[in-house]
């Protein structure tokens, strides 16, 4: 059982020098990587293992520590932690000058992610990953509507199983973006993880991405038990826009007399539409998620603006948040998501559900996934898995 409201703050000078080998994580995510066969297919399996580099000498370092940034702190984040920057810097650079939000749909969702520029700060300074080792599958839950399932390698089941939603603003990315989230997930956890390509805007404006959320968690409850999974041990989990889904499905599940599930893991959730909140004006310009960037995803994904004020896109102002899973909420401070967040741990708390909320004060929006090279994503990577961990265990 999880305890009731506990909040703790990463120390912000902290940097471990710990080889890359014993991270357990591999950054194999691209945000415009070609969708394999395997993911059109209504059942494919397949056991991936994503090799070391091997191209490293053997003087080469491969500690988060060694990584550094080029040039000074950017105004808009003077106290960003050295690997984060050095992250950030790798991503303006193969992006270009050019605001996302500048941008045609189609452009944004072909330029280079997150994860890109981490891989190659992973490349630039020989950081090393060990074999990921997970069986993985397709599945076509629905018309239009598909998921990647990540195994532990050697499972018989029933596991616990935790249905994961991407980030992207309900817009851009693809489970190839996030996969090394669910990796990182799934192997620390143990659990099953599903991983949800629901169907994005703007060709599918608001509800469908919240409703394919929850026919995806439907979905799980009904065939769990074909995928090694245990029906009774299903939770969601989620990244920014895929936080705000997982946090919906929570609702909807109440609402609609579904099984409530039994932990709900929130990673820098949207939880509001107020553009005006004290992260939202401290972050403005912050990257990769800017002020700006986040009023085109709305722009996007909302029919109109009256569908922000839906309890399902402004979690903080729900009427009713009670009889909802334990959460894990997990916040970044150069982050305009920051302050709702906190906000929406602080309602759920109030309402009498269990939350442990933790913030990482100096990495940004994206920041969880990345824990080969930066040690406060290694520390939320190992919370979140932890807390799931607790949350799933057989009874």
């Amino acid at each position: 059982m999880n305890s009731p409201l506990s909040f703790s703050t990463a120390l912000p000078s902290l940097r471990w020098a710990v080889p890359a080998l014993a991270l357990g994580l591999s950054l194999t995510a691209c945000n415009s990587s070609p969708k394999s066969e395997s993911e059109t297919a209504t059942s494919t399996t397949s056991s991936e293992t994503t090799p070391a580099d091997t191209s490293a000498s053997s003087t080469a370092t491969n500690t988060p520590d060694a990584i550094k940034p080029a040039g000074p702190a950017p105004a808009w984040a003077p106290n960003i932690s050295p690997q984060m920057q050095t992250v950030i810097e790798k991503l303006e650079k193969l992006q270009g000058p050019t605001p996302p939000e500048k941008l045609p749909v189609a452009e944004v969702r072909k330029a280079p992610s997150a994860a890109d520029a981490a891989m190659a700060v992973m490349a630039d300074f020989h950081v090393q990953a060990p074999p990921s080792k997970l069986d993985t599958m397709s599945k076509v839950m629905a018309p239009g509507l598909k998921a990647r399932i990540y195994t532990p390698q050697g499972a018989t089941g029933p596991l616990p199983v935790v249905v994961y939603y991407h980030g992207g603003g309900w817009v851009i990315a693809n489970l190839d973006t996030y996969d090394s989230s669910v990796r990182a997930l799934a192997e620390k956890s143990g659990a099953i993880f599903v991983s949800v390509a629901y169907r994005q805007a703007p060709e599918n404006k608001f509800p469908t991405a919240h409703n394919d959320a929850f026919t995806a968690y439907q979905w799980v409850l009904k065939n769990a038990a074909s995928i090694k999974g245990d029906p009774k041990r299903v939770a969601v989990a989620g990244e920014s826009a895929g936080g705000n889904l997982a946090a919906a499905v929570c609702m909807m599940a109440r609402d609609k007399g579904a099984m409530q599930p039994k932990h709900q893991l929130l990673v820098y959730p949207i939880a509001g539409y107020d553009l005006n909140t004290p992260s939202y004006q401290k972050n403005a310009n912050a990257k990769p998620l800017s002020k700006p960037f986040m009023a085109w995803f709305f722009d996007k994904y909302l029919r109109t603006p009256a569908d922000g004020k839906s309890p399902l896109i402004s979690l903080v102002t729900a009427p009713n948040v009670k009889g909802l899973a334990p959460a894990t909420v997990i916040g970044a401070g150069i982050d305009p998501l920051m302050s709702e967040g906190k906000a929406y741990a602080d309602k759920l708390q109030a309402a009498g559900v269990p939350v442990k909320y933790q913030l990482y004060d100096n990495v940004t929006h994206e920041f969880f996934g990345m824990g080969a090279i930066i040690p406060e994503a290694m520390q939320a990577e190992e919370l979140a898995a932890g807390e799931l961990k607790k949350a799933l265990a057989a009874q």
